[in-house]
């Protein structure tokens, strides 16, 4: 049996979850369909997930179609989700992108498919609500070759369009117009297919254009277009053939090296942890040692689970190419690479959260289990970026907007009956560092109270490069427990620059290193005043680093958002003076008859206030689509985030905090 790790993308209210649902039925995994309205859907089963309409988690539940076992990943379609999304695509074979046949091609529907060709993931999309009023076939086609991506073939005619039962008809070889369209696609990818097309477009055999169809869909330069509606099933048959035909199967050796990674943590009803694996390579058994992560960890799998005919069941074994749940796991994290063979990772595909908020508590005595609760919830997305203030005794969480605000509230209530409130969001900003600095503390040698000693340099690199750590040590100079909490350290204090921000796009070089070997008193015992040990290296490299870097100097970066306004004519008087107060830059103007589309950029803390004065200034017509850009110097005064570490910028202050931490342990 074939493994085939589909995923269905969307913008939200596409109706992707519909189709999800639809696809079930069609394979007769299910006997009912249920509705988003309704809250009864397979893959929205969260109890949050049913009350609002909306996908907040990627779920898995799979079907078979012929010698194909097709793992289907629902994902969240809303932006403020977007990291369930970032996960799933390290997983995937191929996907399935949905389009509104009413709304078209929208803000995150062009996110998407950018992310989906960067990563050369086959994509097929498929055309939705072909019964509902509004829909039109041929706009949204000419939208989606537009604003998407041109290599597409349309692959069927609609009959009965904004009906409640439309229809889709498949083209064949004996539809002229399609098999034209089709050589021209396909030609534009393959030289030798080019060649033939010039000599004798006519000469070219449908089987063999299928087959190149099938091949350059596989290899995701050509997209095929499907129409139908998930609500009547009108198409639905088309693409699950399509599926099979067109998209790659999983692959993997699965006698080789064990290879896989993380992208989904979930905890079961006993509060156990449940990875969600997918294997690249070799086969992964009940009661197997496994290491994972980039620390060396490594532990028993007690349980593992296999996705078969729509749900999850007990197996022995989860071999190369598919997805597996696994028990016994106790310290794996999201993103985690499985085995000894890892898998790059590719780094990040979406933009980072560019808000953040304080979580407060309503109840004081609920301090306590309100962190353990977030650091459950940060489990399960690593990017809400817990953060502890311990001066202010204050709890930060990263965010991509107020929706994800108002669902980690409701989560707290409802799963863990915390009630909490939320300061206003502010922006993230980044660092960057000017130029180059160094600073060396040695060993016994004033003002350094550390047996350590660390030279670090640090240099400015490539935008978007993020932070790297080199060695300009000897290997082998440094035991590599010392190295290993330089290396962390430095990283952890880059969370925190000059200025409060994350610093970024800079290398931060050990250009220095020496200790003092473990040593005893002449009857035995150890001294640790005598020998050097990890935590002098983990409390010296923040007050180095710090020094180097504001050596340096850093620039301090705000997220700018590109966005597209579409607005009445009439009322592009009244939004410009807006926009320019909100320090918004169009870029371009369009007016088209009673309709003006502007874009340009906007910073991301003016986003919502936009959203908000919107409606008023376009009598409720106006349509905002906005999505991250890139970060751009901040103008004016530079904003300082408040510091929730030690503060090493503080000598005094710093050695205080860290003799006291020291004491306390």
């Amino acid at each position: 049996m074939r493994t085939l790790n589909l995923g269905i993308l969307a913008h939200v209210d596409a109706g992707k979850t519909s189709l999800t649902e639809r696809l079930l039925f069609a394979a007769g995994v299910i006997d009912d369909i249920g509705r988003v309205d309704d809250g009864n859907t397979q893959t929205d089963s969260l109890a949050l997930e049913r009350q609002r309409g909306i996908t907040i988690k990627s779920a898995v539940v799979s079907f078979v179609v012929g010698d194909t076992t097709v793992n289907l990943i629902d994902t969240p379609g809303h932006p403020d989700f977007i990291a369930e999304v970032e996960r799933v695509l390290s997983v995937l074979d191929g996907a399935v992108l949905v389009v509104s046949a009413v709304e078209g091609v929208q803000a995150q529907t062009r996110v998407l498919m950018r992310t989906l060709r960067r990563l050369g993931i086959p994509t097929l999309i498929f055309v939705n609500k072909l019964d509902r009023a509004g829909a039109d076939d041929g706009r949204v086609l000419r939208d989606i070759r537009d604003k998407l991506v041109p290599s597409v073939v349309a692959m069927g005619a609609v009959r009965g369009l904004g009906t409640r039962s439309p229809a889709y008809v498949p083209f064949g070889a004996s539809d002229a117009g399609f098999t034209a369209r089709l050589s021209e696609v396909l030609a534009e990818n393959d030289d030798a297919l080019l060649a033939a097309y010039v000599d004798d477009e006519s000469a070219l055999p449908y089987d063999r254009l299928r087959r190149e169809l099938a091949a350059q869909s596989k290899r995701g330069t050509t997209h095929p277009v499907f129409f139908g509606s998930a609500m009547t099933g009108a198409g639905v048959d088309a693409l699950i053939s399509g599926v099979t035909e067109l998209l790659p199967v999983g692959a993997g050796d699965a006698d080789g090296p064990l290879s896989g990674t993380v992208f989904k943590v979930e905890r079961g009803p006993a509060g156990e942890k449940i990875a969600y694996v997918r294997l690249f390579a070799g086969t992964l058994r009940v009661r197997d040692r496994v290491a994972f992560g980039r620390d060396g960890a490594e532990g028993k799998v007690t349980a593992v689970h296999v996705f078969e005919h729509g749900s999850a069941v007990a197996a022995p074994e989860v071999a190369a190419g598919r997805i597996g749940k696994l028990w016994g796991l106790t310290d794996i994290r999201i993103g985690d690479p499985v085995g000894d063979s890892p898998v790059p990772t590719g780094g990040r595909h979406f933009a980072p959260p560019t808000l953040e908020t304080v979580v407060v508590p309503c109840r004081p005595a609920d301090k306590g289990a309100l962190h353990a609760a977030l650091s459950q919830l940060a489990e399960q997305d690593p990017l809400i970026n817990l953060r502890q203030d311990d001066v202010r005794q204050e709890m930060l969480l990263s965010l991509y907007g107020e929706v994800q605000k108002e669902v980690i509230q409701a989560t707290l209530a409802d799963d863990y009956a915390i009630d909490v409130t939320f300061a206003e969001s502010t922006t993230i900003c980044v660092e960057r560092p000017i130029g180059t600095g160094e600073s060396l503390e040695i060993i016994a040698k004033e003002p350094n109270p550390f047996l350590a000693t660390v030279g670090l340099r640090v240099d400015p690199a490539p935008v978007d490069s993020g932070a790297r750590f080199r060695l300009e040590i000897e290997l082998g100079s440094l035991p590599p427990a010392f190295l290993k909490a330089i290396e962390e350290t430095v990283r952890e204090t880059l969370r925190q620059g000059v200025h409060g921000w994350e610093v970024t796009d800079c290398v931060v070089t050990l250009t220095r290193s020496g200790y003092w070997p473990r040593q005893s008193h002449s009857h035995g015992t150890f001294d640790a005043s005598m020998s050097s040990t990890a935590g002098d290296f983990r409390n010296l490299t923040p007050l180095v680093l710090m020094t180097a870097l504001r050596q340096a100097g850093t620039r301090v970066y705000e997220p700018m958002h590109h966005f597209r306004l579409e607005i009445p004519a009439d009322s592009f008087g009244a939004t410009l003076p807006v926009l320019t107060h909100l320090r918004a830059i169009a870029r371009t103007t369009v007016t088209r008859g009673s309709t003006s589309v502007l874009e340009g950029e906007l910073p991301a803390a003016r986003v919502h206030e936009l959203e908000l004065r919107l409606p008023t200034l376009t009598s409720g017509e106006g349509v905002l689509e906005c999505a991250f850009s890139h970060y751009q110097q901040v103008r004016g005064p530079v904003p300082e985030r408040s510091r929730a570490d030690l503060n090493p910028l503080n000598r005094k202050e710093y050695l205080l905090n860290v003799t006291r931490r020291v004491a306390r342990t």
